[in-house]
């Protein structure tokens, strides 16, 4: 059987990183049950208002083909939020529709990237991001998030790693799975790196609106000096619990985006009308849920940091955003993928293995912050007694 050298790049970086993600729904197929923390899913449905707007888009006849850049009331739309966000001139034509950021990021990583390229990206990372890089043919270069950095990005850890080879930098702020937020000074440090470099920027801000209370976010789409190098991927997914629907996007300078429209139009040649009316509506409109959720998941990294800290030696970092809360398991003599395998045996818990997301979170796991208020309680009681057993081991 002939393959290409794509399929020998991604060899690896698919299902293979979500295995106790999969164990947990195996054993829930099975009827047990089992406490899901492994997934960013929003801990509300859809709001009513767009599921009605989808539908009535396609009782009105909104199923043909539409543009390969997106329909227009929607890059319309867009265009005015960025504007608004960023108080640079954004227009309609520097942006393309896709079907979910996954999406978005894949073409942008293929107009940014090829063989013999180099792109650097904060380790630990999103879980696809090694693929998106690889599928381009470009190689990536973690740079390392530390700690006692809040495991926000330093712009002096990237310049480092900087060669010849290096094409573009993937930025994520609000992180996942960190919950960091870059300052203002993040932004502007890292801006002047990728000036003296010639390096691109792309920016991965899908959790923009679940930054948490006290925390100012900062994008380099809003620096003019940035503005011909830096392009912004997002979609609906989160802000607006709207994972299923797959609508996102780019936002970038009208040279590139029109450098990549044929590449986007040989991959989907646009995404539904129907779900871009949607989607429409929800930009316009903003987001009636995500409020909701930024309190809901800032209060239960807050109990989990609380609650850990107080009756175990597990250590908790409190995320500034999103929907993940890490948790480093050193103290349990375990890495975190033994850890997360023991704790759904023992405890019907499930939680990712911090290594599926990088190297340096090896001793970490990631917990899901969208399960409901009681179950959260109760998985924080049987992390707890499942880490009792390791204190009296070293007793």
């Amino acid at each position: 059987m002939r393959l290409t050298d794509v399929t020998r790049r991604l060899a690896g970086l698919g299902g293979a990183k979500w295995t106790v993600y999969q164990k947990a729904r195996d054993q829930v197929a099975e009827g047990h049950r089992i406490i899901d923390m492994t997934i960013g899913e929003p801990d509300v449905a859809t709001p009513s208002g767009l599921i009605d707007a989808v539908t009535d888009a396609m009782k009105q006849g909104r199923t043909g083909y539409s543009s390969g850049r997106g329909e227009r009331g929607l890059r319309d739309a867009l265009a005015a939020r960025y504007a608004r966000r960023t108080g640079q001139p954004i227009s309609s034509d520097q942006i393309l529709c896709f079907p979910g950021t996954q999406t978005a990021l894949y073409a942008v990583l293929m107009g940014v990237a090829e063989a013999g390229c180099e792109v650097l990206v904060g380790d630990p990372m999103y879980a696809t991001y090694e693929g998106v890089i690889r599928a381009a043919g470009a190689d990536m270069v973690p740079v390392p998030l530390r700690p006692e950095n809040g495991f926000r990005i330093v712009a002096e850890d990237i310049e480092a790693r900087i060669t010849p080879r290096s094409s573009a930098i993937l930025l994520t702020s609000p992180h996942n799975p960190t919950g960091a937020v870059l300052t203002p000074d993040d932004i502007a440090a890292i801006g002047r790196i990728a000036i003296k470099h010639d390096l691109w920027i792309v920016s991965d801000e899908v959790y923009e609106d679940l930054i948490f209370d006290g925390v100012e976010f900062a994008s380099p789409l809003s620096v003019p000096e940035l503005a011909d190098r830096v392009i912004v991927v997002s979609s609906i997914s989160k802000s607006h619990a709207a994972p299923g629907f797959r609508s996102g996007w780019s936002v970038g300078p009208v040279a590139f985006t029109n450098a990549l429209l044929p590449l986007s139009e040989s991959m989907l040649f646009g995404n539904q009308p129907f779900i871009a009316d949607m989607t429409e509506q929800a930009i316009r409109q903003g987001s009636e849920v995500a409020p909701g959720m930024r309190r809901r998941f800032a209060d239960r990294a807050g109990r989990l940091h609380d609650r850990l800290s107080r009756d175990s030696a597990l250590k908790v970092h409190r995320p500034q955003a999103g929907m993940f809360a890490l948790v480093d398991v050193a103290a349990t003599g375990m890495n975190g993928n033994d850890y997360a395998l023991h704790l759904l045996e023992q405890e019907q818990v499930a939680v990712m293995p911090g290594a599926s997301f990088g190297s340096s979170l090896d001793t970490w796991v990631r917990v899901a912050l969208t399960v409901n208020d009681v179950d959260f309680d109760t998985a924080c009681d049987r992390i707890v007694a499942h880490a009792e057993q390791f204190l009296e081991q070293t007793a």
